[in-house]
């Protein structure tokens, strides 16, 4: 069988081009970028390093002010690949304008022939080798539909206690059947939305899965002062609330974070979030049915607590 290497560094043949099963080296993928000028560099440099590197990036400058585009621009002259689009400026800020830029990139790629699809931040470095195996793990595997890899910043999650099932948003590389099936990523501007992407795979009995064999470097530091730490724990426990995290759950989970800086009052921090929004019986922007389908999922991790294994409440 005649093989040979694309523009992209990609094996061909005739069994990839017809995308049988273990041949997936076709992806792209979409950043949604506001005022990323100190960071950004970083991730193009990283994305250009690529071994695999995508059919498309799509760059969407979320009405950026601070330099991010003539940094996209330039490297956007260089490697054809890379495509910078622009949305308008505005002045509220919320965490469902990150899913109407992702979606106007989307629009830009939809009509591609690719295997996967993935949502990258515009803050983040990796190796070269980095979606060669991602991409290497879909296709070990048809019934993973999202996988990634943990981040690093000023800490980690520590994956002997965290789940595994749990994918970060720093960046996400979907199976495209996965990411269809699920309806894409659903604008809501109290956060979560990376989270509720990764529920609703689950949901739709596809696998989800963090790799801990590779990182990635996450350079925005966030939270880093004890008054943004407590704030950040709070807004995390009227989340949990939102997307319909079982009481027991939070408790488990408070017990937990406790234990972690701020000692005891970053977890009773996280409790108040929770049991405020509770307590005002707030609406929550997801169905029923990943309410149900999400306090299963806890309830059998907690069963699984004590029955002897060493996962703990950290993330949900």
């Amino acid at each position: 069988m005649s093989a040979g290497l694309d523009e992209r560094g990609a094996m061909t043949s005739k069994s990839s081009q017809s995308g049988s099963a273990g041949a997936l080296d076709r992806y792209v993928l979409v950043t949604p970028a506001r005022n990323e000028a100190a960071f950004i560099e970083l991730t193009l440099r990283s994305m250009v390093s690529q071994a695999l590197k995508p059919l498309r990036w799509v760059i969407v400058s979320d009405g950026s002010t601070d330099g991010t585009d003539d940094i996209v621009s330039r490297y956007a002259a260089e490697h054809p690949w890379i495509e910078l689009t622009r949305m308008p400026e505005r002045r509220e800020r919320h965490f469902a304008g990150k899913v109407y830029a992702f979606n106007a990139g989307y629009e830009r790629v939809k009509g591609l022939d690719y295997q996967a699809i993935g949502s990258m931040d515009a803050d983040i470095s990796f190796d070269p080798e980095y979606f060669t195996f991602l991409m290497g793990k879909l296709s070990g595997n048809p019934a993973l539909g999202l996988v990634g890899t943990p981040f690093r910043d000023e800490s980690m999650y520590d994956y002997r206690f965290v789940s595994i099932e749990h994918v970060s948003g720093a960046c996400q590389l979907f199976r495209r059947e996965c990411f269809e099936e699920i309806g894409g990523y659903v604008p809501m501007k109290s956060g979560g939305v990376d989270h509720v992407a990764v529920i609703t795979a689950r949901m739709k009995g596809w696998k989800t899965r963090t790799f801990t064999d590779k990182i990635c470097e996450h350079h925005r530091k966030i939270g880093t002062a004890q008054h943004g730490k407590l704030k950040s724990r709070y807004r995390d426990g009227a989340l949990d609330y939102a997307l319909g995290g079982h009481p027991l759950w939070e408790v488990f989970r408070t017990a937990y974070q406790m234990t972690r800086r701020p000692y005891l009052i970053g977890g009773l921090s996280l409790f108040a979030g929770y049991v405020r929004a509770a307590i005002r019986n707030e609406s929550r922007p997801v169905s029923e049915e990943l309410v149900a389908f999400r306090r299963r999922e806890q309830m059998r991790r907690l069963r699984a607590l004590f029955g002897g294994s060493r996962r703990t409440p950290e993330a949900a």
